[in-house]
């Protein structure tokens, strides 16, 4: 019986190892697609510096009240911002999101139930973002691709959920903290002390943040800056 013997460099064993590593996170990487945002996969807390712009935001899960005189300073000012709603707010007044959304304004996903996202499994996370994302969907027609975490909370799990979604978690440079009624003139030297370029000002429907909102955009103005929605901040170039 003849035998063979086949020598194989140290080199050759090396590559071989390295390509069944390859294949292997290959095959076994996680599911989710990272989507290339400011900062990547992680949240956002301010778009470019590069350019004069900032951007307001609006959680809403309350204050209706306050909601159709917001609009129509934002109206008469000529202001588009973005609003993060809660799917089960929007479900129970389909006509204020509508109103929103008629006025052009951008809108967010504020999750179902505001509930702590960071207290929540990779899977609460996504049926979370889902189930909102398919209640305003049914009642204006699109697909948010915006998520403002409810209370900022958030853990790695929540952002894993919102990127393998293709949505952008966004966070926020300002916060004005007017749900604890802090008074107009707090909110309104908050906002102005603060104010940059790519800045993110995050507000809530209330009586304050009404009276206090011709004063901010005046004087933001009158300092060169374009209020904007997040989207169009984070595409500003």
């Amino acid at each position: 019986m003849t035998f063979f013997t086949i020598k194989i460099s140290k080199r050759t064993v090396g590559f071989a190892v390295f390509i069944i590593l390859i294949a292997t996170w290959i095959f076994f990487r996680p599911s989710y697609r990272p989507i290339q945002v400011f900062g990547g996969n992680k949240p956002i807390y301010q778009g470019s510096k590069d350019r004069k712009l900032m951007a307001f935001t609006c959680n809403v899960a309350w204050g209706n009240e306050y909601i159709p005189p917001l609009l129509e300073i934002f109206k008469n000012k000529n202001i588009k911002a973005t609003f993060f709603v809660e799917g089960r707010w929007a479900e129970k007044y389909p006509e204020l999101l509508k109103l929103i959304y008629e006025c052009g304004h951008e809108i967010g996903n504020h999750g179902y139930s505001h509930a702590h996202h960071a207290e929540l499994s990779y899977e609460q996370n996504l049926n979370e973002i889902k189930k909102a994302e398919q209640v305003i969907e049914n009642i204006i027609g699109i697909k948010t691709t915006l998520f403002a975490p409810p209370y900022g909370e958030f853990s790695d799990l929540t952002v894993k959920a919102a990127s393998s979604m293709n949505y952008r978690l966004i966070m926020w440079t300002i916060d004005t903290i007017d749900w604890k009624k802090p008074g107009v003139d707090f909110i309104v030297n908050k906002v102005l002390e603060n104010s940059g370029n790519g800045k993110i000002v995050l507000m809530h429907p209330t009586d304050d943040t009404v009276k206090a909102m011709p004063t901010i955009i005046d004087n933001l103005h009158r300092e060169g800056f374009k209020i904007t929605t997040v989207g169009q901040l984070l595409t500003a170039e």
